[in-house]
């Protein structure tokens, strides 16, 4: 159902039964997939590829031009995938001949007054919350978190299931499976309540905490903990994860606890 106040572009795809309420704007070279819905105001801007069942709320300005003094008006695109929610004055650019995208996995929710900047790539099911401000080129895995107002250095990794507290400041790499806090960002602990959520079992969790103690509760530097932990744990997708993501860091991780105490 499209309201007659809507302004949509007639080049734009629009899937029938897609919901495009009043002064909502859709430009040319939109594709919205089936059942999804666009609140009043919203602005869908040229090259946007919105999957299906999101909802993007008033005031959200989707695929607008990076806020990069390099580019050079290059075709570019944003993607969105199913199941995604984008809340009020949430802002997402397109992105730039860097990855010539931006992209937002499924099942993500992006909070309001939230900011996701040119060539950024959030992985599925996860949560952008109020007030964050993504700089451009930062990857985000499955299911990680960020805490509200928190803001995002251009080209850091943020590993699958991390968490990341709120008001952060983040600079650094912050590693799989973790818990990041205080200033500068520092590692808290595992994620232990998330993955039992997400149904990992004690004996993954235990694992990924030894594998953090070497990294960061044993005094040793970074290459000295993963040939370590390659050496001495076992094998699993768990401890291949954190090592690859620690070896192609380019950033670096972000510090160990002041306090050398783990905390859970």
């Amino acid at each position: 159902m499209i309201q007659p106040l809507a302004y949509i572009h007639p080049e734009a795809k629009i899937a029938q039964n897609v919901v495009v309420e009043p002064f909502a704007i859709i430009h040319k070279d939109v594709e919205i997939a089936e059942g999804t819905w666009i609140g009043s105001h919203a602005v869908i801007n040229e090259g946007a590829r919105i999957g299906r069942n999101c909802k993007i709320y008033p005031g959200a300005v989707i695929s607008s031009t990076p806020q990069d003094l390099k580019f050079k008006n290059e075709y570019t695109r944003t993607i969105i995938g199913d199941n995604t929610t984008i809340r009020e004055y949430a802002t997402i650019s397109r992105g730039t001949e860097e990855h010539w995208k931006t992209e937002i996995g499924a099942g993500c929710l992006i909070m309001a007054y939230a900011h996701v900047a040119h060539d950024c790539r959030i992985g599925d099911n996860c949560l952008v919350i109020n007030n964050v401000q993504m700089a451009g080129h930062v990857h985000m895995g499955d299911w990680a978190i960020i805490g509200g107002s928190s803001s995002v250095h251009q080209w850091v990794k943020i590993g699958a299931h991390a968490m990341i507290s709120g008001g952060s400041l983040v600079r650094k790499d912050v590693p799989p499976f973790t818990k990041a806090a205080r200033e500068p960002l520092s590692y808290t602990g595992i994620n232990s309540i998330g993955l039992r959520r997400r149904g990992f079992d004690n004996h993954q969790i235990n694992q990924i905490q030894e594998i953090y103690r070497y990294i960061y509760m044993r005094g040793l530097n970074n290459s000295e903990a993963l040939t370590r932990i390659e050496l001495e744990l076992p094998p699993s997708d768990e401890r291949d994860e954190i090592v690859n993501f620690i070896r192609s860091s380019e950033r670096g991780i972000m510090k160990g606890p002041s306090s050398g105490a783990e905390r859970e």
